[in-house]
């Protein structure tokens, strides 16, 4: 993992300081569809001069980028979806959970986020405003 601060285009640097990443992370994006802010998504890959995993992807990475709906599924669909995402993470290696925000269409309740987390064995950690839309909280394994 890289520790710079500054990333491949400066003026997308404000994306790697929210989630806590550096210039050169390896990310693999889970959970896209044509709902996702665009903006955000790519200013952070510009961000980080590396573009995202795909969900096939089986490489180690720094950090899982997981949208997730209401549409997605219940409680135990998301548990399963962050078990899954935890497959090629790094240790210590963060899963940003990505939501709608409360008064968007799609939103999941953040007790039913803190719930499959602990089930899938992660503790939820900041919350990181993203964009007018998207909320993204950090989760991390629980020691």
């Amino acid at each position: 993992m890289s520790n710079s601060s500054s990333g491949k285009n400066p003026d997308n640097n404000h994306y790697i300081g929210e989630l806590e990443l550096a210039v050169g992370d390896v990310v693999q994006e889970l959970g896209w569809d044509e709902d996702i802010d665009f903006e955000f998504r790519n200013g952070l890959e510009d961000a980080l001069g590396e573009e995202f995993l795909m969900e096939e992807d089986q490489e180690p990475v720094d950090a899982v980028l997981l949208w997730w709906r209401e549409d997605d599924g219940d409680i135990s669909e998301l548990t399963d979806a962050l078990e899954n995402a935890t497959t090629n993470l790094d240790d210590n290696a963060p899963i940003w959970l990505l939501i709608p925000r409360a008064s968007r269409p799609g939103h999941v309740s953040p007790m039913d986020v803190g719930e499959s987390a602990h089930v899938a064995g992660l503790r939820t950690t900041i919350t990181a405003g993203v964009s007018e839309d998207w909320l993204a909280t950090r989760l991390e394994r629980r020691v």
